[in-house]
Order: structure tokens, then sequence, then C-alpha cells
């Protein structure tokens, strides 16, 4: 039980982590967290009313989607992320693997259902 709460906390703080960290993914860490704390009702209550992850959890459960300004955000923002961190690392690999990996968050966030 402990354990469940514990890797709750953990992979809610990695999808914290992945709202500023753009090769991290949000949403998968928060619906584990969510999965964690289902068997204890105020984790699972505290964590669907917070105001920041919560709307993750409901737009999943009712299969709504994300707004189409939520998906320009998104996508702008990894963008920057990304070549804020090709800009400060010179790595070759990097120039390509970033590349690729903002492909697919966009590819990712265009396929998600628009919320009218």
């Amino acid at each position: 039980m402990i354990l469940r709460y514990f890797l709750g906390f953990l992979f809610l703080g990695l999808g914290a982590i992945g709202v500023v960290l753009p090769v991290l993914p949000t949403t998968p860490f928060v619906l584990l967290a969510a999965l964690c704390f289902s068997g204890n009702s105020k984790l699972g209550l505290w964590l669907r009313q917070s105001p920041f992850f919560g709307p993750y959890i409901e737009n999943y459960h009712t299969k709504k989607g994300i707004s189409i300004g939520h998906k320009a955000a998104s996508i702008a923002f990894v963008w920057a992320m990304l070549a804020i961190s090709m800009m400060r690392v010179h790595a070759t690999w990097l120039m390509v693997f970033l590349p690729l990996i903002g492909a697919g968050v966009t590819v990712h966030l265009l396929l998600i259902k628009t919320k009218r």
C-alpha cells in the first residue's frame, strides 16, 4: 500500500516536471498517479480536484479531448523548449534526436480529439 502511494507521488512529480520539460510526457504520469491513488479516496479526490492536474484526468475519463488553444500552446511550448535545448547543447545526436521527439509529440497532440 505504501509503495503504491510512493509510486503515485513519484509519477505525479514526473508529470509536473513534464509540464516544463518537453521530452517527458505529463498526461501518462498523471494518469499513473491517479491509478496509484485510486485505492485511497482522499488522495484520489485530491488529485481529481487539483486545478492543475484534475483536467488531465477529467479529459481522459470523459474523452472530451483538448481545446485547440491548448493544443497550439502545447505545440509551441514543446518546439520552443526543444529549440532552446538544441541551442544550449551542441551534441550532434541531440540535433537529430530532439526534432524527432518534437515531431512525435506534435503528431500525438494533433491526433488527440479536439475539444469543442
